[in-house]
């Protein structure tokens, strides 16, 4: 670039990625991708841990409510959405078939209770799965864009040498363009690294109390079939 010919405009964020160069295009342009990706997770898992746990809580009420679990899973309808009502109208299911039956045996009543846990361990699991699915993502953002940003600054560093090599000029004016698009390309890598990593690291946090929150109820049901069974026996 001329040094005449540079302004204070030269230096706004789109006349940098324009005068830059090829390879620090590419850097530039996947590490706003990359932003973009994880954004859009960051905001779905948002509404989806807010929905999740304000239907856990809903369904949570209506259990301590008093009222049977026969009619709460009744309520919550054939086939609900969300896990809770899921693990009990499993367990609920095969404790009807057990009590179908005109008489269980002590080793009947254990395996009932192993197929109900195993129930209920799978869906914890397959939901546990889903909730966690795109922290990854998040994970790979947060971790790669600062190394690929510092690849565009060592480019742009090189151009920089390269400038003052050709034009035998250590003056700031010449490598001013080249150093200005080094460090945007680092401070681009950095704008999607800081919000993948804190959104990855409370994402976990928050699904890790969801898979607490689903093991702690299932264990409540697992001890009140079992109870249903004892007085039955």
């Amino acid at each position: 670039m001329d040094p005449a010919a540079i302004t204070p405009e030269s230096f706004d964020f789109f006349s940098i990625f324009m005068s830059s160069d090829w390879v620090v295009k590419l850097v530039m342009i996947g590490l706003a991708l990359a932003s973009l990706w994880s954004w859009s997770i960051i905001l779905d898992k948002l509404v989806r841990f807010s929905k999740l746990n304000r239907e856990a809580d809903v369904f949570e009420d209506s259990v301590a409510s008093g009222r049977s679990l026969e009619d709460v899973a009744a309520d919550a309808g054939e086939r609900p959405t969300h896990a809770l009502p899921r693990m009990l109208q499993g367990a609920l299911k095969e404790w009807r078939d057990a009590r179908s039956k005109s008489a269980v045996s002590e080793g009947q009543t254990a395996f009932l209770i192993q197929r109900i846990d195993r129930h209920l361990d799978t869906t914890i699991a397959r939901e546990t799965a889903r909730v966690e699915s795109g922290l990854g993502v998040l994970a790979i953002v947060a971790t790669a864009s600062p190394f690929i940003g510092l690849f565009g600054t060592v480019w742009g560093i090189m151009r920089a040498f390269q400038a003052i090599a050709i034009q035998k000029n250590t003056s700031l004016a010449i490598v001013a363009p080249a150093i200005a698009e080094a460090l945007f390309a680092t401070a681009i890598g950095l704008v999607a690294a800081i919000p993948a990593y804190i959104a990855y690291n409370a994402f976990s946090t928050a699904a890790g109390k969801y898979a607490a929150r689903l093991e702690g109820f299932a264990d409540d049901l697992s001890t009140a079939i079992q109870r249903r069974l004892t007085e039955r026996g």
